[in-house]
């Protein structure tokens, strides 16, 4: 297939003959060798660039990015960064002048990231620079530059991706091995046909399958040209949110109508995997430990899969039915998943061993209703402790009809042991597994009666 995308502020058109090629290995071999690779798997963020399209720029690791993807949209490295005459952006001025960069390996992702946000105005760094590493100079004089060059004006070579019209780069007809569908009854209509094709959407998933056990996929179809399938609409009952919404932009709007669900999307990865990982994929993908499961199932989630012209529903937690095995037909992905429009008694509780950008040992979502302090209703989840993510049925029949008080869920507790046998793996061995789970019951009651339980309110 032939692609066009601006690289650098200059329109590019590339040939792909392996549409499975990362964005980085094609950036070294055409010479742009100031993008890093250190991890190859999206953890490091020393490949961090910048993307652009109609929703404006986004740091994103070109390990995890395939070349397809970049159709029709704008790629800044970290030599686009400087200006046409080699002028420093403010950011770039402000690393020498706090001394943020000693050995230099991580510092064209801390670059590329803190250029993004400055030129999105964003100030939570903590947040921002979380899927970038380094170990020379520390965190604290990188987030000094960041502060020093804030307000700084955008320089006019970094807004010429902002105000480019996309509709100009067109692309160029599929090939046999790989599809860019335009819409999602593009999508529907092919995969049909193709049912032993993989879907890419982010592909931070899917691209270590190629990087680290080096998979053959020999018909793959590229989802994130299917704007029809990155929308959240209203209904009179809650939202559909469309599979190809990205963990961000799921982040933001949750803030609004469920701001238990945006609190733990902060903590999903890296900002940039959740600029380009979508909710639809984090679902399909069937991880017993995957962030957005647990609480879309607390939410009472429906699950819209399609097939052809046909659609199905069901509930989220009866799409995984055992160890990455889901109720899916061949030819048929999932399509939306929809939500109430909203759960005041949502809570979601994220166990791993660092805040950030880390995967899950446990993760514990309750939305328990009371009616005159009476449990009414109970919805419980959790990812990490069976095969699947799965409802703790059996702790949520102990405790309706009981008083909404901590003895009710202490009396509860051992029921989670009837509905839970985890396992023990490098991350955390069963015992811990079952101890974290029971914690976090008593951690939602806790939070009911007004106590502080975020550690982020720890203080000495």
């Amino acid at each position: 297939m032939e692609i066009a995308f601006l690289l650098n502020g200059e329109t590019r058109r590339v040939t792909v003959e392996n549409p499975l090629e990362s964005v980085l290995d094609w950036l070294s071999a055409t010479g742009l060798s100031g993008t890093k690779e250190g991890c190859n798997e999206g953890d490091c963020g020393a490949c961090t660039v910048i993307v652009t399209d109609e929703n404006g720029p986004r740091a994103v690791n070109a390990c995890l990015m395939m070349l397809p993807q970049l159709a029709g949209k704008a790629l800044r490295t970290v030599e686009g960064v400087a200006g046409p005459q080699g002028q420093l952006h403010p950011v770039q001025q402000a690393m020498v002048d706090h001394h943020g960069s000693q050995c230099g390996f991580c510092t064209p992702g801390f670059i590329t990231s803190l250029a993004a946000a400055h030129t999105n105005r964003r100030a939570d760094y903590d947040d921002l620079l979380a899927g970038n590493l380094c170990r020379c100079t520390g965190y604290a004089p990188i987030i000094r530059a960041a502060e020093a060059a804030a307000e700084a004006a955008v320089p006019d070579w970094m807004q010429g991706d902002l105000t480019f019209d996309f509709a100009q780069l067109a692309t160029g007809a599929a090939g046999q091995t790989a599809f860019l569908p335009q819409t999602v009854d593009e999508l529907a209509d092919w995969y049909e046909t193709h049912p032993e094709a993989t879907l890419i959407a982010g592909g931070t998933d899917v691209a270590l399958w190629v990087t680290k056990q080096l998979r053959d996929l020999p018909e793959v179809a590229f989802l994130n040209q299917c704007k029809d399938l990155a929308q959240i609409q209203e209904t009179e009952t809650g939202y559909d949110i469309g599979a190809g919404v990205t963990i961000a932009a799921l982040r933001a709007w949750a803030a609004g109508p469920h701001p238990a669900l945006a609190d733990l999307l902060r903590r999903f990865a890296s900002e940039q995997v959740r600029q380009v990982a979508t909710i639809g994929g984090n679902i399909a993908n069937g991880s017993p430990i995957g962030d957005g499961p647990p609480a879309l199932i607390a939410l009472g989630a429906t699950l819209t899969l399609r097939r052809g012209h046909s659609r199905r529903r069901l509930p989220l937690e009866d799409f995984f039915l055992d160890y990455r095995k889901q109720d899916q037909l061949p030819g048929e992905f999932v399509e939306s998943v929809s939500v109430p429009k909203s759960a005041p008694d949502l809570a979601c509780y994220k166990l791993s061993k660092r805040f950030d950008q880390d995967i899950s040992s446990v993760c514990g979502c309750f939305n328990i209703t009371a009616k005159s302090s009476k449990i009414e209703t109970a919805r419980v989840a959790f990812g990490g402790l069976a095969g699947v993510p799965k409802r703790a049925t059996a702790f949520e029949t102990a405790l309706i009809g009981q008083p909404l008080t901590e003895d009710s869920f202490a009396s509860a507790l051992p029921a989670l042991t009837q509905d839970f046998t985890p396992m023990s793996d490098m991350r955390a061995s069963a015992a811990y597994r079952m101890n974290a789970a029971q914690a976090m019951a008593l951690r939602y009651i806790r939070a009911c009666g007004g106590e502080a339980v975020s550690v982020l309110e720890v203080t000495p």
